[in-house]
């Protein structure tokens, strides 16, 4: 597939590396490409910045995210900050985005008031519903959010069964998210669908509880696992 991953951070990072060692043909998406190739240091975790890891992925391009929707026309990639969303798919374009699939894997974090991050929407909406309010013509389907991403492309750091939760409007878009989730490593019985894109409003809160166990097991290598009873 050719894919388009929007956002340079360690979460569109991960996703690019891991989709263009499956085969996929990636090019990542930023504002300005100057600016992010500039970016050699390192994050605040250690991460190499966008400019210094463009150097280690010579077959992955960094475009602008209009131009990287273009090239990237089988599959957009959402991997940016929750409260970027609606202005990066405007810059993108409507018309560019009808009729396209796109893993949103964003969530609604405000760090205004420092760590924890609270939700700037929850309960009665998601910023999954939002995007997809603002893009009818756009299959958005949320997933991989409730996790850290090297768990995203390798749920076999972790021992045993662990899930993944999919949520979208369109039925052809998630299994087209499914079967990536699968190439993933991702067992067929460990993807939940939840149904269409309101349950994105669970999953998304479901974030202040992941930063709380953060905290309290000092690693992002977890994740949650629904075990269910026998029939």
């Amino acid at each position: 597939m050719k894919v388009s991953i929007l956002g340079t951070g360690s979460v569109g990072q991960a996703l690019a590396a891991k989709l263009s060692a499956l085969g996929h043909s990636v090019f990542i998406g930023t504002r300005n490409v100057g600016d992010s190739l500039a970016k050699t240091g390192a994050d605040n975790w250690g991460n190499p910045q966008i400019g210094a890891w463009m150097g280690l992925h010579p077959n992955i391009q960094l475009l602008t995210f209009k131009e990287a929707v273009v090239q990237g026309s089988d599959l957009i990639v959402f991997a940016m900050n929750g409260h970027a969303a609606l202005d990066c798919l405007n810059s993108v374009g409507a018309e560019l985005l009808t009729g396209k699939v796109m893993l949103d894997i964003s969530n609604p974090l405000d760090f205004s008031k420092g760590f924890p991050p609270s939700l700037t929407v929850c309960n009665t909406d998601s910023l999954g519903e939002q995007i997809q309010k603002a893009y009818p013509a756009l299959k958005v389907v949320k997933s991989l959010n409730t996790m850290s991403n090297p768990v995203m492309v390798n749920p076999a750091l972790l021992e045993g069964d662990h899930s993944v939760f999919v949520s979208g409007n369109d039925a052809s878009a998630k299994v087209k998210v499914s079967e990536l989730l699968k190439s993933f490593g991702w067992a067929e019985s460990n993807i939940i669908d939840l149904g269409d894109i309101t349950t994105a409003r669970g999953t998304e809160m479901i974030l202040p509880l992941w930063v709380r166990l953060y905290g309290k097991l000092q690693t992002p290598l977890f994740n949650f696992n629904i075990n269910m009873a026998k029939k």
